[in-house]
């Protein structure tokens, strides 16, 4: 890249090394010298601007010997041009800044800023305005344009070249569709608006010449600049000769905007179409094979639209060397867009600690759960065999259907139409990770096809095709699964915080304000997760982001707003009924009715690895840390070693130290990086700002005035970090970031060691999780997974509940971490345990909120996590856990009918953990006063002796007191509190 002094010989555009305070006074300026005489100075800035309304925004002069503001300034004819400004040179003959983009945070709190850019101010006296003559010649010279540093620099390509300029162009090519300025990978094309100056210098060229190392990924550009309205731009290549007849063949060379792969392994290709006037990226990139010979490579490209082509040559010198890793580990050289069309960890193999799936007749048994299939395709019964306690896989079924799910067609006259016959049932695939089925099936004017795949962790997905036979009308199509009252216990969705599910609940669509199309139903043992959609289906965003892109009513389902969900009792069964209303079909016409089940929970709890696993959420020095007793460390963004959102990749060579070193001492290291928002700090920003709406959402700009400044518009601002100014932009749907994000996952992985993702929200679904836990964990590395969440439940998320929003993931992470505004004063236990804990899913989890509740904690085997609350630290109860010997200790928890341990009032509740000979009993009150308890011990299912039983109340700083105990005594319990005692 040139330096800030070459710029300045070129172009006067240098970097101003931070040397001024952006918020006073923007990030640009002119430095301007005068060099007349008398009290008025006059200059014209050809300042180029890419933004709007120059004449909207005000100039702040400065002098620069004294550094004050001047208040006699006052400007004419400016315009994104150029811009002549008269101001009063109070120090006489010398330098004077012009600053020209000053702005004003109106923003909400330090992490949300809003630039707005001070309009025009007139503080001038009369006196020396009197003095300012329109036709005074220019007494100053402009010797640079400078941004306050590098990053902020508008050099080269935001450099606006002028109308004149453009319109030559335009007439030294007349009768052209378009024209194509090729550029390489260090200059990203950011302006779609206008012509970099740049390539005014330049000219048009039609040849594009660059080198490479053999084994690199060569990434350039070509600047598509319409003339007219262009449809369908293509681009296709040839292969690259050298003159001994060598080539790299065509089918190494491609671009990202118009081909590639989805994030789900299928085929990705995308129209490209560019309004007359505007300017399109097209990023393309040649992967140059470790085999090829060096030396000179010739072949062309061709951009094509309508009958329109204009042709580049592209001259490519292959040096000796060989790159190492394709380019990738120079985030600045752009070789990492090659992941964006990664397959990598596609196939769906069985991941630890699941088992491969296994089929006989039509019965599919995976890591404890069984499904059964009729003929129809649907579930006849589904099953989980885990024990009440969560620790263990058992042999006695647990029964979540009552009755076989079943789709009901009613006719005009609300007769259910029951002349169904199943023409077809197969299995159209049968493989470890994946299970396969199809089903075809007729009744009187309808047809209804049934596809259904059974992955290895238990999600089961349904896409239902119903198609009209004849014109028909219908009174309702439903679908009903009766369930078991003791698989239907608790409940969470469809605006239901999670605990006791309600007697009844009737529930309507409502996607402009909640992100609900399900709910999970269940016991801590056995339970579905069930979600209703259809095949438009698009992931909305969340993270205070639902309502810019909410989800889409499915057609099936929503049915115009008079679909809805009914769970009622219905005799012995617990009914979810979710129906659609009256509609007509044409014949001909399809509906989808597609849903998908989780059949939770997905395996044991395994306790060993939370005693195991005490986090440290802090970048600190290691020695610290591990004084603490914390075994596994995680690293957020804004630290020195993982600067930037999301963008993990700057400071490898530091965080690689850093890794090693904790892994020297006995620590793990995870990191913060998930998919949501993205840095403004990769450097990819605007190859990915070219490929549209894929990777970025649309929305209303502003933000950080780096934002407004270079990006422009069409964008949503996220998170910004004020002490680094790095700003976040809020990632689209489901796209290709996905790959890329998993490549990065095994480039940080295998090449810097870390031991596992800390995910601060997601915006990716089951796929990406599968993909990424695969690549963590290849060639024995641990592969630590754990969610934070902030309560979702609130109108900006939709009103979804986070375990609800977040299920689909939960097969893979090994812990959880919910979190910010979960209250765990207020809340029922059956809010803890469906919501917070993670048990009923196979999970364990920590607190957050105000340190947590410590006593509550301990009830599911939780603590908060160092250092983050004050008032909370875990040491003690850390201490405690080692002194004991919790680990390999059997947790029985009071939700389990086989805990050996209750109480005498109904809202103190205990949790064993049981060793040969000793145990841990945690108590944690719910009720409403200070109270006093009394035991319920049953001695042999404790496996110790009362005779010879003593109980300890242990000293635990900050929980309570040391204190001797009889068995027969009654227990004070002070409300919101509890005890840890130990039975020997």
């Amino acid at each position: 890249m040139t330096t800030g002094a070459l710029r300045a010989q070129e172009l006067k555009y240098t970097d101003g090394n931070n040397s001024w305070n952006p918020d006073l006074l923007g990030n640009h300026r002119a430095i301007v010298q005068f060099s007349g005489s008398g009290t008025v100075a006059k200059t014209t800035i050809e300042w180029r601007r890419r933004d709007e309304n120059p004449d909207q925004k005000r100039i702040i002069v400065q002098d620069a010997k004294t550094g004050k503001d001047i208040l006699n300034v006052i400007s004419e004819n400016v315009n994104r041009e150029s811009g002549t400004v008269f101001f009063e040179p109070v120090s006489g003959k010398g330098t004077y800044y012009v600053y020209y983009l000053p702005y004003i945070d109106e923003g909400l709190g330090v992490y949300y800023p809003k630039g707005v850019y001070a309009k025009p101010q007139n503080t001038a006296d009369a006196a020396w305005l009197s003095k300012v003559k329109t036709d005074l010649k220019a007494n100053c010279s402009v010797s640079e344009i400078q941004s306050v540093n590098d990053f902020n620099s508008f050099y080269p390509m935001e450099v606006i070249a002028t109308a004149a300029e453009t319109q030559n162009v335009m007439a030294q090519n007349k009768g052209k569709a378009f024209l194509v300025f090729p550029e390489d990978r260090l200059n990203s094309i950011r302006m779609q608006k206008d012509l970099p100056k740049r390539w005014i210098d330049k000219g048009v060229q039609n040849t594009f010449t660059d080198t490479a190392l053999r084994g690199e990924y060569l990434a350039f550009q070509l600047g598509v600049y319409a003339l007219q309205d262009l449809n369908n731009v293509k681009v296709t290549f040839s292969d690259l000769k050298n003159a001994a007849g060598k080539t790299i063949a065509a089918k190494n060379i491609s671009c990202i905007n118009t081909d590639g792969v989805k994030y789900d392994g299928t085929v990705f290709s995308n129209t490209v179409n560019v309004l007359k006037g505007k300017v399109q990226a097209l990023w393309c990139g040649i992967d140059v094979p470790e085999s090829t010979q060096a030396g000179d490579y010739v072949g062309e490209v061709l951009v094509t639209s309508g009958g329109a082509t204009q042709a580049v040559t592209l001259h490519l010198v292959v040096n000796e060397g060989v790159t190492h890793n394709g380019g990738i580990d120079q985030p600045e050289k752009m070789a990492r867009l090659k992941w964006l069309n990664s397959t990598m960890a596609q196939e769906n193999t069985v991941i630890a600690p699941y088992t491969p799936l296994e089929v006989k007749e039509t019965e599919i048994s995976l890591l404890g759960r069984k499904v059964l299939l009729s003929k129809n395709g649907l579930p006849t019964q589904i099953q989980t065999f885990f024990t009440p306690e969560m620790t263990s896989i058992g042999t006695k079924a647990n029964d979540i259907l009552a009755a076989p799910a079943q789709f009901h067609v009613l006719d005009n006259a609300g007769k259910e139409i029951n002349n169904w016959k199943n023409t077809s049932f197969k299995f159209t695939k049968k493989e470890a990770g994946t299970v396969s089925w199809e089903s075809t099936n007729t009744a009187t004017g309808v047809d209804m096809q049934v596809n259904g795949t059974l992955e290895f962790d238990g999600f089961l997905s349904y896409t239902v095709k119903i198609t009209a036979l004849e014109d028909v009308t219908f009174n309702d199509i439903n679908f009903q699964m009766p369930l078991q009252p003791t698989s239907a216990k608790y409940l969470m969705g469809l605006g239901q915080k999670g605990g006791e599910r309600p007697e009844s609940i009737k529930w309507k669509w409502d996607v402009a304000n909640k992100n609900q199309d399900g709910a999970w139903i269940g016991n801590v043992n056995s339970g579905l997760q069930f979600s209703f959609r259809d095949e438009k289906y698009s992931r909305p965003l969340n993270t205070n982001f639902y309502l810019q892109k909410p989800l889409l009513l499915p057609a099936s389902w929503g049915n115009g707003n008079k679909g809805g969900i009914d769970i009622l009792p219905n005799g012995k069964t617990v009914l979810v009924n979710a129906y659609s209303g009256n509609r007509s079909m044409k014949k001909g016409d399809v509906l989808h009715y597609n849903f998908n089940l989780l059949i939770t929970p997905f395996h044991p709890i395994n306790t060993d690895f939370q005693w195991d696993s005490k986090f440290y959420h802090k970048y600190n020095n290691l020695d610290t840390i591990a004084k603490t007793g914390a075994t596994i460390v995680n690293i957020h963004h804004a630290t020195p070693i993982n600067p930037y959102i999301n963008y993990p990749f700057i400071e490898h060579d530091k965080m690689k130290s850093y890794i090693d070193e904790a892994h020297s001492k006995g620590l793990k290291v995870k990191i913060y990086n998930t998919i949501r928002e993205l840095s403004n700090k990769a450097p990819e920003t605007f190859a990915l700002r070219s490929l549209g709406h894929e990777i970025y959402s649309p929305g209303k700009g502003g933000g950080f005035s780096w934002l407004q400044e270079h990006v422009g518009d069409d964008y949503i601002a996220a998170w910004f970090v004020p002490e680094i100014k790095d700003a976040a932009i809020v990632n689209s749907g489901m796209n290709r970031w996905h790959n890329y994000y998993v490549e990065g996952m095994n480039w940080l992985t295998q090449n810097v060691g870390v031991d596992g993702v800390y995910l601060d929200d997601v915006a990716f679904d089951r796929v990406t999780m599968k993909r990424i836990k695969r690549v963590l964990t290849q060639n024995g590395h641990p592969g630590i997974l754990d969610l934070h969440s902030a309560n979702q439940y609130n109108k900006s998320d939709g009103f979804n509940n986070s375990a609800n929003l977040y299920m689909e993931h939960f097969p893979y992470l090994n812990k959880l971490w919910f979190g910010e505004y979960f209250d765990y004063e207020k809340n029922q236990p059956d809010f803890f345990l469906t919501e917070v804990s993670g048990i009923p899913f196979g999970l364990m989890g920590e607190m957050l909120q105000d340190g947590g509740n410590a006593w509550r904690g301990m009830i599911y085997g939780m603590t908060n996590r160092m250092p983050w609350s004050d008032n909370a630290d875990p040491r003690p109860i850390w201490k405690l856990w080692n002194d004991f010997g919790i680990k390999g200790s059997e947790m029985i928890g009071y939700w389990s009918e086989n805990c050996p341990v209750k109480t005498s009032n109904a809202k103190v509740l205990a949790t064993v953990y049981k060793k040969n000979g000793t145990a841990m009993i945690s108590i944690a009150s719910w009720a409403d006063e200070d109270v006093k308890v009394k035991l319920n011990i049953d001695w042999k299912k404790l496996g110790i002796d009362p005779a010879k039983a003593t109980i300890t109340i242990p000293e635990i700083k900050n929980f309570q007191s040391a204190q001797q105990f009889s068995v027969n005594a009654e227990l004070p319990v002070a409300k919101g509190k509890g005890w840890l005692l130990i039975i020997k």
